[in-house]
């Protein structure tokens, strides 16, 4: 199945807040996250509760993006330090 980004506006916030080198961070973690979501360095996982349906993926050691699923769509919610994850 194809899957295709959907950026929040919150992500898109985010995204334009951070520097250059963590949106590069972030960028090759998009490619990663569609091309091969379970590759061990985005270390994908369902947050708390499961049942929200929401997902962290690492991307960088300070840095996560979270996302959840709508069909074939990954809907990109937030990115930024371990603090967006009280939040996501």
């Amino acid at each position: 199945m194809n899957r295709a980004f959907v950026f929040a506006r919150p992500f898109v916030h985010d995204y334009r807040a951070l520097s250059d080198d963590i949106r590069n961070a972030v960028d090759k973690a998009l490619r990663l996250l569609l091309e091969s979501p379970r590759h061990p360095s985005l270390r994908v996982k369902k947050m708390q509760p499961k049942s929200r349906g929401i997902f962290e993926a690492r991307v960088t050691q300070d840095y996560r993006m979270t996302f959840h699923i709508d069909g074939r769509n990954l809907v990109m919610r937030r990115v930024g330090t371990h603090s967006i994850l009280r939040a996501p």
